[in-house]
């Protein structure tokens, strides 16, 4: 598996796209530093602050937002899992 050192997951746990991007993760295994916006203080000002907006689920590559569901497994599938 790729290094992920550089990637960060903000989430919601009852978003269905968050939960849609959980699941891949743990069908491949894949594990990364994640920040639920419901149980983390200051996770959703975190978020807002790298990516200026608060929408989940939020991959953050090296310190840029990747934004939609969809988007994130395509990258997770390209580069990591």
């Amino acid at each position: 598996m790729a290094n992920t050192d550089n990637l960060e997951l903000y989430y919601r746990n009852f978003c269905g796209f968050s939960r849609k991007v959980l699941d891949y993760m743990e069908e491949h295994g894949i594990t990364m530093t994640m920040h639920c916006l419901q149980t983390e203080e200051g996770a959703e000002q975190r978020l807002v602050e790298l990516g200026g907006k608060a929408q989940v689920p939020c991959l953050i590559i090296d310190g840029k937002a990747l934004y939609e569901s969809d988007d994130i497994i395509a990258y997770l599938a390209e580069n990591v899992a």
